[in-house]
């Protein structure tokens, strides 16, 4: 059911102090019984608590001193970070328990003929949820989404309030092994529907024949009549671009709809000269089925969708539109940094900008369903999603992990996911679990393996299974014929013996699912054109997996909690990217840690070993390790001015390295292709901090829950290079319309909290992540520390 605005201008779902959360007008309530759905935001003013509740369910309870908020909200990320928390470093160090929401509205008279839905995209976890008091039912799994029926529990009219009840029990830990977030952390919706509709997730979009000349596009649906009368109704669909409308029609199919009954609507409609949807161009097309009753609109549900082919083959791997590519991809698991689970989807725009920048056409969700947003995203991006459904199946890696529900919810799980998740182009893959423990047990595996991939076909006939394999020769998975019941094999950080697996049936199709950085691996796949491609461990650091206090993140990422992209990470971009680079770094040894500050060593995995200044602890001259990363034909790199060679690219993808004696003042790269130059980088040394500067990466904000701008705070010396020692406590304030919503830093041993108006300064730099509120007033952010100039940065917000 679609978002009505096109229908109904400007009828709205007003918001209002008074706690009256759904108010429509008489008119626009009648006009909804007889034309079409509405589906409209409910996330604001709801009422939380921490903590359990006796009698919390009821109409009548005393929430008065509830702490009032919009959604979505996880309230874990609030904190505090403490050793004694149960969720231990895996979450993170921060607190699970029970949280309590609680939401009161009112429906309009003329609205109570019609069906009344309630749609969560996630709630974490153990939820259970309560309409006037009576239990509509509990989800344990707190990354699916779900929706209920709220129609038969209802109160209309004026002056008669509902009340939603929401609880989220994490209690049980530990349950997760990275962070997972607590509370209502992603967005809800409430749905008006005529008694005639689409069955919610019932419509489906696919493109079986697609060609430069025409494009055949495939509609399904199904229309349910909920009421005790039959109905004559008409049903249609419609095709339309950005770029065009009325890309094509169905003709209009006539159905006797039984009362109670459903009539499925199935139909093949042709676009001549057909957009494709590709990563570079990813055009997207909407389907609008139109359901009526005579002339009469009874419901109208959109689904944007994107008209593109493509297929893994054993022999080269996988094709989009005809054209050969790697996936270059990368494992995201759901946080956002300082925001918790609760993310901004600007968050993820902006990763996934700077994800590209450095060459990534892929993500793998791991390892759980992501929000529809995100999906959203990528399909405007122009990414392509493994989406991944499961970490565990019935063997557990946690005490309280999701093998508890695993044999009575994971098909569901699994149906309801791919029925919502099924008309996004960007989505190639299903994965059915990840590094299951399962596998050993050959039979027992074989036989939920069979059935899951059962659930992916039933419901998504047109997209491949994977899983991903850990270890399969130890298991004996491709002996065995497990590894053979997907449609692609997928495997974790063997390349080489997935590789050996084709070579011993060479009509496998693979792909390597997750992956360490290592050249090596890389070029297992870039060699190999039956290797489909690969997705790193891991695109961005990620709050969990902490083996150790105070460390509170996962720092293996290209990209560092605040987005930031990692010294690091430009090897990778020379791999990857086709847009001419040069990056040069220092290298240091692995156990050259520094003992004063752990965010810079611990754990050995963790440690940052590629520096991009020209910094070094030690002044005196001595001896510096010289990497530069580069995709072009030639590198020269100088010293002040003078040059120390001409290096030209390698074949075994290594990067071009100088040793160099450390003179302060300017390394400069130069990358030439054809003797011409196309790219330079240049390091300088630092001096003593100076002052901060301010910039913000957009100059205008919106007031929307998923607009963030990212303020970030840098400490320069008094010639603006960039302190990489610099530690400041860095306070910011704000003037005008807006708040700071959070703060943070690539530091992962700091438990500073996130929800604050300063923060440490790591390796020169932090961040203020700025929200805009309603009242039109430009905003002014103001950075200082003790003995520092203190910076400011101005943006933007729209006028009232």
């Amino acid at each position: 059911m679609r978002c009505f605005r096109e229908v109904l201008g400007q009828m709205k779902f007003l918001f209002q102090s008074a706690r009256i959360v759904v108010l429509i007008c008489l008119y626009a309530a009648s006009l909804l019984a007889a034309v079409a759905s509405t589906s409209e935001s409910f996330d604001a003013d709801w009422r939380f608590y921490k903590g359990d509740a006796v009698g919390a369910e009821q109409p009548g309870f005393d929430d008065s001193t509830w702490r009032k908020l919009d959604l979505p909200h996880d309230w874990s990320i609030e904190g505090p970070f403490a050793q004694t928390n149960k969720t231990g470093g895996a979450g993170a160090w921060l607190p699970s328990g029970v949280g309590w929401y609680r939401e009161y509205f009112q429906m309009p008279l003329g609205s109570s003929g019609n069906r009344i839905f309630i749609e969560f995209d996630g709630v974490m976890q153990n939820s259970e949820v309560w309409i006037n008091g009576k239990s509509l039912g509990q989800r344990p799994n707190g990354y699916v989404s779900f929706r209920y029926e709220l129609t038969g529990h209802l109160v209309f009219g004026d002056g008669k309030t509902n009340i939603i009840a929401v609880r989220a029990d994490t209690s049980a830990q530990p349950a997760s092994r990275w962070y997972s977030g607590a509370g209502i952390y992603r967005h809800v919706r409430l749905i008006v529907a005529n008694p005639v509709y689409v069955e919610p997730w019932s419509l489906f979009v696919t493109t079986p024949k697609v060609s430069v000349d025409a494009a055949t596009v495939r509609v399904q649906a199904t229309v349910t009549n909920a009421s005790d009368q039959a109905e004559q109704i008409t049903i249609r669909a419609l095709i339309s671009s950005a770029q065009r409308t009325g890309v094509a029609k169905s003709e209009e199919m006539k159905f006797a709809l039984p009362a109670r009954g459903v009539v499925a609507f199935d139909q093949e409609l042709e676009v001549r000269k057909p957009e494709m949807w590709s990563l570079d161009n990813p055009t997207l097309h909407r389907v609008a089925l139109q359901v009526k009753r005579g002339k009469e609109m009874l419901d109208v549900e959109i689904a944007p969708f994107g008209i593109r082919q493509f297929e893994f083959k054993s022999d080269t791997g996988f094709w989009l539109n005809g054209k050969n590519l790697k996936l270059k991809g990368v494992c995201l698991h759901h946080d956002g940094g300082s925001f918790g689970a609760a993310v901004p989807l600007s968050v993820w725009e902006r990763r996934l900008e700077n994800l590209r920048e450095l060459g990534v056409n892929a993500v793998r969700t791991a390892h759980n369903p992501p929000s529809p947003e995100f999906l959203d995203l990528c399909d405007r991006m122009g990414f392509l999603v493994m989406d991944e459904l499961f970490d565990c199946w019935t063997m557990k890696k946690n005490p309280y992990d999701y093998s508890l529900f695993f044999n009575e919810w994971s098909k569901r799980d699994l149906a309801d996911t791919i029925r919502r998740d099924r008309n996004h182009p960007s989505v190639i893959l299903w994965s059915v679990g990840n590094e299951i423990k399962d596998t050993p047990k050959q039979e027992l595996a074989k036989g939920i393996l069979k059935g899951l991939v059962e659930v992916c076909h039933e419901n998504d006939p047109t997209r491949p299974v994977t899983q991903a394999l850990f270890r399969p020769n130890t298991s004996g998975d491709y002996t065995n014929g497990l590894a053979d019941m997907l449609d692609v094999i997928g495997t974790n950080y063997r390349d080489q013996e997935l590789l050996d697996a084709w070579r011993a049936k060479p009509g496998r199709k693979i792909v390597g699912t997750e992956q360490g950085h290592d050249r090596r691996i890389w070029l297992a796949c870039r060699d190999n054109p039956q290797h489909s491609g690969q997705f790193l461990w891991v695109g961005v650091d990620y709050l969990g997996e902490s083996r150790s206090w105070p460390r509170i993140a996962y720092a293996g990422g290209l990209l560092d909690r605040t987005g930031e992209i990692k010294p690091m990470a430009y090897e990778r971009q020379s791999w990857w990217s086709d847009k001419p680079m040069v990056r040069a770094v220092r290298r240091v040894a692995a156990n050259d840690v520094l003992p004063e500050d752990p965010g810079w060593g611990g754990e050995e995995r963790h440690t940052q070993v590629q520096f991009a200044d020209w910094t070094p602890r030690k002044t005196e001259p001595h001896d510096e390790n010289v990497e530069v990363y580069s995709n072009c034909d030639e590198v020269e790199l100088f010293l002040n001015g003078k040059s120390l060679g001409i290096k030209p690219i390698n074949k075994d993808a290594s990067p071009r390295a100088w040793k160099v004696t450390f003179a302060s003042g300017t390394l400069r790269a130069v990358a030439r292709n054809n003797g011409k130059e196309v790219a330079t980088d240049e390091l300088r040394t630092a001096g003593k901090p100076a002052r901060i500067v301010l910039t913000s990466d957009r100059k205008k904000s919106l007031s929307g829950w998923d607009d963030v701008a990212f303020v970030r705070a840098v400490v320069v010396d008094e010639n603006d290079v960039v302190v990489p020692r610099a530690k400041d406590l860095i306070r910011f304030s704000i003037a005008g319309s807006g708040v700071i919503a959070a703060v943070d830093s690539a530091d992962s041993a700091s438990i500073e909290p996130f929800q604050a108006t300063e923060r440490r300064a790591y390796q020169g730099v932090c961040f203020a992540m700025i929200k805009a509120t309603m009242g039109g007033k430009k905003i002014v952010v103001t950075a200082e520390a003790d003995g520092l100039k203190s910076g400011s940065v101005a943006i933007e917000t729209p006028r009232k």
